[in-house]
């Protein structure tokens, strides 16, 4: 998957989210795409950029890609 494209359902996610829940959005992605995010040859910060958010939350984006080997989806 293209960085664009990840970056694009991710702005969908964090503009979608529910107040408060946000960050928990951006976690869920990076558990959601740990596999795309890993092999679409960029940066978490970069695909943040991408989905127009503070490029801050690519750190939270890792986190949420760390997690998918311990975590399933409800």
């Amino acid at each position: 998957m293209k960085p664009e494209t990840l970056g694009e359902i991710l702005s969908d996610m964090y503009v979608t989210a529910k107040d408060g829940e946000k960050v928990s959005n951006i976690h869920l992605f990076g558990i959601r795409f740990a596999k795309e995010i890993t092999s679409c040859g960029t940066s978490p910060t970069e695909i943040a950029r991408h989905a127009g958010i503070d490029v801050s939350y690519g750190t939270e984006i890792s986190k949420g890609r760390k997690l998918a080997k311990y975590v399933l989806i409800k």
